[in-house]
């Protein structure tokens, strides 16, 4: 027998107010985060409706969605009437979210500032949980040739191998790097391996005439430029 549709189901609500309705008739810019959230999940629970359970979903990670994107499946597992299925649609659709604004940023031909980096790499770096270490390739303008991921773990001298970096580098006709990695703990401070490997990278750039321009120390929102600071 079909479950009947409770007080607090969406059901009851006037097709004005139902998220689905909303999107079709008024377009999807007019809806709120909750409301989004709230179509991904479909239905909520029989003392909760799906914009309720959003709501609380969102008000854990304090409204944010990037805060909402860094969560892993079994966190948002966590929530009551959120079972695997529906977990997995929201991580899938903050991923392509994710994605998205990466592919805009891939716009960004040229590096002129540490910031431009940073937006160029912040999509690919800022929401991870484990450490990756990342590098650009530039050519003689500054213009962005590729960017490569050449590590993944926590960062240390024996992750980094300067020949497979400068190899690639020569292949590419690159004559300028930026080095990136990511802090997950959030933290903007380089560490002493950080320093470390910044200057065994600059050392293998430098026998070949090629520039390390910066490293940069990427969170959520914020970066740390070693070039900025002096540090190179």
């Amino acid at each position: 027998m079909q479950e009947k549709p409770t007080p607090f189901s969406i059901k009851y609500w006037s097709d004005d107010d139902k998220p689905r309705e909303k999107l079709v008739h008024k377009g999807k810019s007019v809806l709120s985060d909750t409301e989004l959230i709230a179509i991904l999940i479909g239905s909520g629970s029989r003392n909760e409706s799906a914009v309720e359970l959003s709501k609380r979903i969102l008000a854990s990670v304090n409204n944010s969605l990037n805060e909402l994107g860094r969560l892993s499946i079994k966190q948002l597992m966590q929530f009551k009437g959120i079972g695997e299925a529906k977990a997995v649609t929201i991580a899938a659709a903050l991923e392509i979210g994710r994605r998205r604004r990466g592919e805009g940023l891939l716009k960004i031909a040229k590096i002129n500032s540490s910031k431009d980096a940073f937006e160029l790499l912040q999509p690919s770096l800022g929401e991870l949980q484990h450490e990756e270490f990342w590098i650009v390739y530039l050519n003689n303008a500054n213009k962005v040739l590729l960017t490569s991921q050449l590590s993944k773990g926590g960062l240390t001298g024996t992750l980094v191998d300067v020949r497979i970096v400068m190899k690639q580098a020569l292949e590419l006709g690159a004559v300028a790097l930026i080095l990136a990695h990511n802090h997950p703990s959030g933290t903007l401070r380089p560490s002493k391996a950080d320093k470390d490997v910044t200057q065994k990278l600059k050392a293998g750039a430098k026998a070949l005439d090629i520039k390390i321009l910066d490293h940069l120390i990427i969170t959520q929102k914020d970066y740390f430029s070693f070039a900025d600071g002096n540090l190179l």
